[in-house]
This record gives C-alpha cells, sequence and structure tokens, in this order.
C-alpha cells in the first residue's frame, strides 16, 4: 500500500492561494535587479541619497 503524501495537496494548494503575491515578488525583484545594476560610480557621486548616506 502507498503512503500518502501531503506535500504535493499542501503545495498545490497553496500555490493557488499565494502565486499573486510570488510572481509580484520575482517581478520587483527583476527590476530592482535590473535598475541597481545599471548605475554608474558617477550616478552615485551624483545622486542626492547616495550623498546623504555616505559615512
Amino acid at each position: 500500500m502507498p503512503k500518502f503524501d501531503p506535500w504535493s495537496v499542501f503545495f498545490r494548494r497553496e500555490w493557488s492561494r499565494n502565486w499573486p503575491f510570488l510572481v509580484g515578488f520575482a517581478i520587483t525583484g527583476t527590476v530592482i535587479t535590473k535598475l541597481s545594476l545599471g548605475l554608474t560610480e558617477e550616478d552615485a557621486k551624483n545622486s542626492p541619497f547616495v550623498q546623504r548616506h555616505k559615512r
């Protein structure tokens, strides 16, 4: 007799409830990463935010 595996039921139920959050998190992370990698040292020198938080 095969054992019942509750993980497949759990993941299917949780995916149907949480996919909008996970997809939004992935999209936001991708956008932030692309913007962060596009910055140069010159941009950092000219940024008021960086200047305020520089130690």
